[in-house]
């Protein structure tokens, strides 16, 4: 039977959701301030955290700042309970490592599907761990020291796991560190003055980003969105840096990982200038269609590709329309369908 720690000051609040979880056949423990809940995590080490924010004693950031710096608690799962719903409160606790959000008043049902959600994701943690490691092996080739140094980083760090749509980072936030993504898809985009998209970059499993800000030591100058349900690792900013300058082949391998990065960015340049709409749609299909391992099959919305694409959303959808007609592909809602890749990819100019 799976332990659950609810920290919250009100009395209403916290004996009903207990009463819920009790009744869902979960063991349930109780403090009515962060300090209380603290105490408890430390002696009992439950399953999975549901904390109000706003409290007496200590708040909920308190709370999960002290139990992220301690090895036996910082794998638990950690869900606030706020009734705040600002993007800056998403952000900070994003930032500090919390799993969930729960905004009061929530029912019956979003409290177990988020509970039972976490404590799901929580049994396929190690699998994640084992897998960012092998990940972080190309980074120190040559290097046993550095190697060792890297798998002890990142053993050491919590699995993230963010709902799609949710946002990592902004334009103009400063990086924290740097991101592993384990599951899922992360895109990054960049806002013209009139409010237009373009996408600039799209990352799959074990790639890494936000890597210039790191090592520039500037603010990021896009954003970074989850396309999917999506699981990633924060790796440290000054840990990695540290890394950096003490292990030269690790340098070298980030040198290659940027190198790569800026000639892809030349090649969309390059796309965007010469390549007529046909042609630049056809290779966005051609890339989705890589990163959904090749299945001919996959979700874009119309703004999704126009961003990718860099064109005009009704653009878009007069392409797909000829698309269509032409028999390159099928397409029901955002679910796409591929039928003939290779006059995608032989598309000409």
């Amino acid at each position: 039977m799976e332990t659950i720690l609810i920290i919250e000051d009100n009395i209403d609040i916290r004996e009903s959701t207990a009463e819920i979880l009790e009744l869902a056949g979960y063991e349930v423990l109780q403090a009515d301030n962060g300090k209380k809940g603290v105490e408890i995590t430390n002696h009992t080490k439950p399953d999975l955290i549901l904390c109000d924010i706003m409290m007496p004693e200590l708040d909920g950031y308190g709370v999960l700042y002290l139990l992220s710096k301690n090895p036996d608690t910082a794998d638990i799962p950690f869900i606030f309970l706020t009734a705040k719903a600002e993007r800056i409160d998403f952000r900070k606790g994003m930032e500090m490592g919390a799993d969930d959000y729960l905004t009061k008043p929530f029912d019956d049902l979003e409290l177990l599907n988020a509970v039972e959600s976490r404590l799901i994701k929580k049994q396929r943690v190690e699998g994640y761990s084992n897998q960012s490691l092998k990940s972080l092996q190309r980074l120190a080739v040559g290097n046993e020291s550095g190697l060792k140094e890297l798998n002890d980083l990142i053993a050491g760090r919590k699995v993230r796991h963010v709902k799609k749509k949710q946002v990592l980072y902004y334009e103009g936030d400063q990086p924290q560190g740097l991101y592993l993504l384990l599951e899922g898809t992360i895109k990054t985009i960049k806002f013209s003055e009139d409010g237009r998209q373009l996408m600039t970059g799209l990352y799959k499993p074990n790639d890494y980003f936000g890597i210039n800000a790191l090592l520039l030591n500037e603010n990021f100058t896009e954003m970074a969105e989850a396309l999917e349900d999506s699981a990633i690792c924060l790796l440290p900013k000054d840990a990695v840096v540290d890394l950096l300058n003490k292990y030269p082949d690790v340098s070298r391998q980030f040198i290659k990982i940027l190198s790569n990065d800026v000639r892809e960015k030349e090649e969309q340049l390059l796309e965007l200038a010469y390549h007529s709409v046909r042609k630049r749609l056809a290779q966005v299909l051609v890339k989705l269609n890589k990163l959904s391992n090749d299945e001919l099959q996959f979700k874009a919305t119309r703004d999704e590709l126009a961003a990718m694409a860099g064109m005009a959303s009704e653009t878009v959808s007069r392409t797909l329309t000829d698309f269509k007609e032409e028999g390159l592909i099928e397409k029901k809602g955002s679910q796409i369908e591929i039928l003939d890749l290779a006059r995608l990819t032989k598309m000409k100019n």
